[in-house]
């Protein structure tokens, strides 16, 4: 595969308070992006995941380290010329409507007038804008704000997207409707970097991810590389039989609604409770075994340090 993006030995340092004092941001940041790939990046607050990006994008200098785009070094206009970003918190004229922002932006780039609107036009049907084309922008939730945000970052038609936090301040639907946006980048070949406290989406639909806390990557890898497969435990719900029957084989966990929820830890007891569920006349409702996740990773890693 392709490289798009390499970081080699990166650091960071910003100086803080009235009298200054050097912080260390970034204490040696190395990492790959495969072209093609969604690969995640996560870390804790003040981790240093947005002083990477701005690095990379040359927003800020870094005091050390070398930053290759498309095997170029990343000030040259070349390496920019193909790429996307969406900040945390973007900061948009909000007196434009969402047609004349998209418009004020689209000029930074060489497009043709006519493939121009109908571009425009498709980017706000592909965030689901489409409706609120001649709204300004000040009448936008933090949710559409970020939709349009997205919208922008796609409008050079870019091989790599920067997105930080894209799918922070949007309901349940909208995050969905968002990774699936970031899935259709990929399957057009686009390569997506993304930045994301929200683990289970990280999860969903990341190939590979870096996990930096204080400065440092801690780990990174393949998501089947990182995550054991081994079952922790298994949660099993039944109702019917009294709970105090399985006190020997089972860690109790709740009781609502006449139904109960078992957490059974040796793989040897799972088919005692199973037996004794059915002996007893009661009911299964639910068998889950539970495996390592991403947010299990990522607390072990942060615990650790």
């Amino acid at each position: 595969m392709t490289t798009v993006l390499t970081i080699k030995d990166l650091h960071k340092s910003f100086n803080i308070g009235f009298i200054p004092k050097k912080r260390k941001i970034l204490k040696g940041i190395s990492l790959s992006v495969e072209q093609g790939e969604i690969f995640g990046y996560l870390g804790p607050n003040g981790a240093g995941k947005t002083t990477t990006i701005k690095c990379i994008l040359g927003l800020i200098l870094p005091q050390k380290g070398k930053i290759e785009i498309f095997g170029n070094p990343h000030l040259a206009l070349k390496a920019k010329e193909k790429i996307g970003f969406l900040p945390e918190n973007p900061y948009f004229y909000d007196h434009l409507t969402a047609s004349e922002f998209l418009d004020f932006y689209s000029q930074l780039y060489v497009m043709d007038k006519n493939k121009k609107e109908e571009k425009i036009k498709n980017l706000l049907q592909l965030v689901g804008l489409e409706q609120s084309a001649d709204l300004q922008l000040r009448k936008f939730s933090r949710g559409m704000m970020q939709r349009i945000g997205l919208a922008q970052a796609l409008l050079n038609d870019p091989s790599l997207v920067f997105l930080d936090e894209p799918l922070g301040g949007l309901d349940p639907v909208g995050r969905k409707e968002i990774r699936d946006i970031i899935a259709r980048l990929k399957e057009e070949g686009k390569t997506v970097f993304l930045c994301s406290h929200i683990l289970q989406d990280i999860e969903m639909i990341c190939d590979r991810v870096a996990i930096i806390v204080n400065g440092k990557i801690i780990n990174q890898g393949a998501l089947q590389d990182l995550i054991s497969e081994k079952t922790h435990f298994t949660e099993v719900v039944f109702s019917g039989v009294d709970p105090r029957e399985f006190e020997s084989l089972a860690e109790r966990l709740s009781d609502q609604s006449g139904r109960t929820l078992l957490k059974v830890f040796e793989e040897e007891n799972v088919q005692k409770v199973l037996e004794l569920i059915q002996s007893k006349k009661g009911k299964l409702h639910s068998l889950i075994p539970r495996t390592e996740t991403l947010e299990d990773l990522f607390m072990e890693v942060v615990k650790q340090k």
